[in-house]
């Protein structure tokens, strides 16, 4: 896709949301690259990539993955003062993970360790899996509400988090707009207020160079050889 100036800086104001909380947040997988580069659909793609394969997840895991896809509207709301559609997918996928963990999970200490919805497979359907709700008008108004609160209360993490750091959060969007492209370890020097690449010191003046002080090290360590003679020895 072509996209204009304005669509640019944008998106990489919300990539940049979405890396900042990657780095801070405790719980988070580590950020492997951030891209502004367009890629199917999206604009823009903060990929991040677990240290070691994962087949349970924390609540505490849980609620940074969704405070890191809020992270994207947050940082367009901090600095741009409006929002866009770019944060429909993922609004659509923190929501999907907040019903998740208070209906399958047991996650809300306000439901109790209880499912809700009884899945049922429809095989005239083409094998889909269908919802069926088992539970009251009541139940299901009170499971709302803890969708929303999950919700809202990670929003209001990520809101804290972006405030407190919004230097860094320019910092890294500028980067983006120059650079298209940052790894993990670029955008965790950034938000640690460091060089973006790292500074090799160098050898002090007159100093000879490394390999010529290991070669005279290593000549000196050598046996003496001994000095010809001036007038060669006369025969006998």
């Amino acid at each position: 896709m072509i996209i204009s100036e304005e669509e640019k800086k944008v998106t990489a104001i919300h990539e940049a949301g979405h890396a900042l909380l990657a780095v801070m947040l405790p719980h988070a997988d580590p950020v492997h690259k951030v891209t502004i580069i367009p890629r199917g659909m999206a604009l823009g793609v903060t990929m991040q990539l677990p240290e070691a394969d994962k087949h349970n997840y924390t609540r505490d895991y849980l609620n940074d993955h969704s405070a890191i896809l809020l992270g994207g509207r947050l940082a367009e709301e901090l600095t741009n003062g409006g929002m866009t559609t770019g944060a429909g997918n993922d609004l659509e996928r923190a929501t999907e993970l907040a019903r998740k963990m208070v209906c399958e999970w047991g996650m809300s200490d306000a439901m109790g360790p209880l499912t809700f919805g009884k899945k049922e497979e429809q095989i005239f359907l083409g094998r889909e899996i269908a919802q069926h709700q088992d539970y009251s008008e009541d139940t299901a108004e009170r499971i709302d509400q803890e969708v929303k609160r999950f919700i809202t209360d990670n929003y209001d993490r990520a809101r804290k988090t972006l405030t407190e750091h919004l230097a860094s959060l320019q910092k890294i969007a500028a980067e983006l707009l120059t650079r298209e492209v940052l790894d993990g370890e670029q955008v965790r020097r950034i938000v640690a207020g460091l060089p973006l690449e790292e500074v090799k010191p160098a050898s002090p003046t007159g100093a000879a160079p490394a390999h010529e002080e290991e070669s005279g090290r290593r000549a000196k360590e050598r046996p003496g050889i001994v000095a010809p003679l001036a007038d060669p020895l006369p025969q006998e």
